[in-house]
């Protein structure tokens, strides 16, 4: 069994100092949880950031997922700010062509930057 938490937008990563040590997943959403289809909050890059460093600084086996707005443009910058996981149910599901949707988001480099 795995354990994961799930920070809205407005919530501080710094939040999560006191109990990132015993959780394997992060779901950091970047839009405001309730509806589908809202645009990715810029902002979010920062908060993966910022989240990335403290995993890596702490050497954590700690995944991030970045839910929201996530779409073929903004994909690569999101991996490159430190996702692991993308969930990009809009952008999957509204395609004219689902499977060609997934291997272009499967296919996006991987290279973190901070």
């Amino acid at each position: 069994m795995q354990a994961g938490v799930a920070i809205n937008p407005h919530t501080p990563v710094t939040s999560l100092i006191d109990i990132l040590q015993d959780i394997d997943i992060v779901c950091l959403m970047s839009v405001n949880p309730g509806y589908g289809a809202q645009k990715f909050i810029p902002h979010s890059l920062s908060k993966i950031r910022e989240l990335r460093k403290l995993i890596d600084n702490w050497n954590l086996p700690v995944l991030i997922e970045v839910d929201g707005g996530v779409n073929l443009e903004n994909a690569k910058d999101i991996m490159a700010a430190g996702a692991d996981v993308l969930v990009a149910g809009n952008t999957v599901f509204q395609s004219k062509d689902p499977k060609t949707t997934i291997s272009q988001l499967r296919s996006i480099e991987t290279a973190k930057t901070l």
